[in-house]
C-alpha cells in the first residue's frame, strides 16, 4: 500500500518541487501537490500527512485541515496551535522557559471599527497608558512591531517618546508591542524541521539574506542557540520553524520564532542548505507517514474519540432546571 502525502503551497516553486520529488524517491510512499474541494462534516483524507504552507493566507485551508486532522491525517504544522499562535504569546512562553527574548511590552490598539464605541466597549483598559513606566521598562531605541507578526510589516525603530507616539498613533486597528532593541553583533537564523533538526545560517537582516558562511558563531554560543530553538519548538509544538536569534554581549535574544511556514526558496536560504532543508523534511514526512503519527495526542477529544464514555448520571440537570424554571 502506498502512502500519501500532500503539499499545500502558494507561489513559491523551488521547495515543493523538490520535496515531492525526494519523497518519491523512497518505495511505498507519493507525494504530490494535495487537492482540496468541498470537506464533509465527517471527513477522512486520502493523504497520511499533509505539509501545510500556505493556511495562514487561505482560511478555507486552515479549516480543512482541521478536519483532516481530526480524521487522522497529521499536518505539519498543527492547524489547531498554528490558528492559537501570535507572537507575543511567544515572547511570553519563551522567557518562562528560560530562552532569553528582549524586554518586550503589547499595547492595545490605538483605534478600533465603528461598531466598538470606547466609552462602553473599552471600559476595561487602563487610559490614558503608563507611557513613561512602559518607556523605563523596554528603553530606547525600541522596535514598535505587530503583536501578531507579518512578515517585517508595519515594523519601526523608534528612538525617543515623540516618535513611539507618532507611530503608535499611525497604527490603527493593529494590536501592537514595543520590544528593546538589540544592537546585535551577530544574527543568527536556524531553520528547523521535526523539532529535533536544527540548522543554524549567518543572517542579515538589514538586507533580509542568508550569508553562506562556515564557524560564524563560537561553539559554547553555538549550543546555546541550538538549546533555545530546540526548547521552543517543543513549547510551541512546531514541526516547521524558522528560529532568530540576535547575538549581544554573548547573549542569544530569541527575536523571531513563531513562523510556521518559513521561506525555503532555494533562492533565499541558498542552495547548500537548500538541499540538507528538502532532505531533512522529506524524511520527516515520511518518518510520520510510517509511524501513522497523530496531531492531537494532547487534545482532550481524544480521548473521546478513542474511548468514548457514557455520561455521568446527572450530567445536564443544570440545564433541564433552567430550562424548567424558563
Amino acid at each position: 500500500m502506498t502512502e500519501r502525502i500532500g503539499i499545500l503551497v502558494g507561489q513559491e516553486q523551488s521547495f515543493p518541487q523538490a520535496f515531492i520529488a525526494k519523497v518519491n524517491e523512497s518505495p511505498g510512499f507519493r507525494a504530490e501537490y494535495a487537492r482540496i474541494g468541498g470537506t464533509p462534516e465527517r471527513y477522512q483524507s486520502p493523504y497520511r500527512v499533509l505539509i501545510d504552507r500556505i493556511s495562514h493566507e487561505v482560511p478555507f485551508y486552515r479549516y480543512h485541515l482541521k478536519s483532516a486532522s481530526l480524521g487522522g491525517t497529521y499536518v505539519i504544522n498543527d492547524p489547531f496551535w498554528w490558528s492559537a499562535d501570535e507572537k507575543f504569546f511567544g515572547y511570553s512562553l519563551a522567557s518562562r522557559i528560560g530562552v532569553a527574548v528582549p524586554r518586550t511590552v503589547m499595547l492595545p490598539s490605538k483605534s478600533y471599527i465603528a461598531s466598538i464605541d470606547p466609552k462602553k466597549s473599552l471600559r476595561n483598559l487602563e487610559y490614558p497608558l503608563d507611557w513613561e513606566g512602559i518607556v523605563r521598562y523596554v528603553g530606547f531605541p525600541a522596535i514598535l512591531k505587530p503583536a501578531d507578526g507579518g512578515g517585517w510589516k508595519n515594523v519601526s525603530r523608534v528612538n525617543n517618546l515623540d516618535e513611539l507616539h507618532r507611530r503608535y498613533d499611525e497604527s490603527g486597528t493593529l494590536v501592537m508591542t514595543l520590544q528593546q532593541f538589540i544592537d546585535f553583533e551577530e544574527y543568527v537564523r536556524c531553520i528547523c524541521v521535526g523539532k529535533e533538526f536544527i540548522l543554524p545560517i549567518q543572517y542579515d537582516p538589514k538586507r533580509r539574506c542568508y550569508i553562506e558562511s562556515e564557524h560564524f558563531i563560537a561553539r559554547e554560543l553555538e549550543y546555546k542557540i541550538l538549546d533555545g530553538a530546540w526548547a521552543l519548538n517543543h513549547a510551541l509544538g512546531y514541526d516547521m520553524n524558522s528560529v532568530e536569534f540576535a547575538v549581544k554581549d554573548g547573549v542569544a535574544y530569541a527575536i523571531d520564532f513563531t513562523n510556521p511556514a518559513p521561506d525555503m526558496d532555494v533562492n533565499s536560504i541558498l542552495p547548500k542548505h537548500f538541499h540538507i532543508i528538502v532532505d531533512q523534511m522529506a524524511r520527516f514526512a515520511i518518518t510520520c507517514a510510517r509511524e501513522g503519527r497523530s496531531n492531537h495526542d494532547g487534545f482532550p477529544f481524544r480521548r473521546f474519540l478513542e474511548s468514548p464514555r457514557q455520561r455521568p448520571a446527572g450530567h445536564g440537570e443544570g440545564f433541564a432546571a433552567r430550562r424548567e424554571h424558563s
